[in-house]
């Protein structure tokens, strides 16, 4: 099996590092020291440079970039949207993460089956009850939903952001879904 068919069931056209841009070499490798490998949707979008660019850019600008949400509730938000969309490549990959961030294996586990069955702070609660409703019925979200999210500290500011993670994932749950994407074999047994 060719590693473009590992990495997704298109048939892309993925260049060899070598090949790739300057910046984009060192972004890999820049993912290979901090992880141990390159993420298969990095991989993935090599097939398209600027999508690759923009692609990545925003992940790093939402996941880690200044915010009033933690990168462990950013990461608990990719979960609980990619749990309600039965995204294979996001649970693996962000399970993996929430294990990392949190030191705790058993909630990684438990974000990726259900997030109502985790020992959640009233915040965390909150934050992941709007963004699943704004996976499953994000018409229906209304001001007593912001409200909700306010009552229990979070600012207008953190709402955006709650917002942009969760809609970041559910946009990219369904192009992981529809192409088939397949996490990296290296996340299943990190942080356990």
């Amino acid at each position: 099996m060719s590693q473009a068919k590992y990495v997704t069931a298109l048939n892309l056209t993925l260049p060899e590092r070598s090949e790739l841009p300057e910046d984009i070499q060192k972004y890999f490798a820049k993912c290979d020291e901090k992880l141990g490998m390159l993420p298969n949707v990095l991989y993935a979008y090599s097939c398209d440079i600027e999508q690759l660019r923009t692609f990545s850019r925003f992940y790093n600008v939402l996941m880690f970039g200044e915010s009033g949400l933690s990168t462990l509730e950013r990461e608990m938000i990719a979960v609980a949207v990619s749990s309600q969309n039965h995204c294979f490549y996001c649970l693996t990959a962000h399970g993996a993460s929430v294990r990392e961030y949190s030191g705790d294996p058993a909630l990684g586990e438990l974000m990726v089956m259900n997030f109502r069955a985790a020992d959640l702070s009233p915040r965390q609660r909150a934050m992941l009850e709007f963004a699943s409703k704004m996976t499953t019925a994000s018409y229906a979200i209304g001001e007593a939903d912001r409200q909700a999210l306010r009552d229990v500290g979070f600012t207008d500011k953190d709402i955006w952001d709650i917002a942009n993670v969760a809609g970041f994932y559910n946009m990219t749950n369904r192009v992981a879904s529809a192409t088939n994407m397949q996490p990296n074999a290296e996340y299943h047994a990190k942080n356990r």
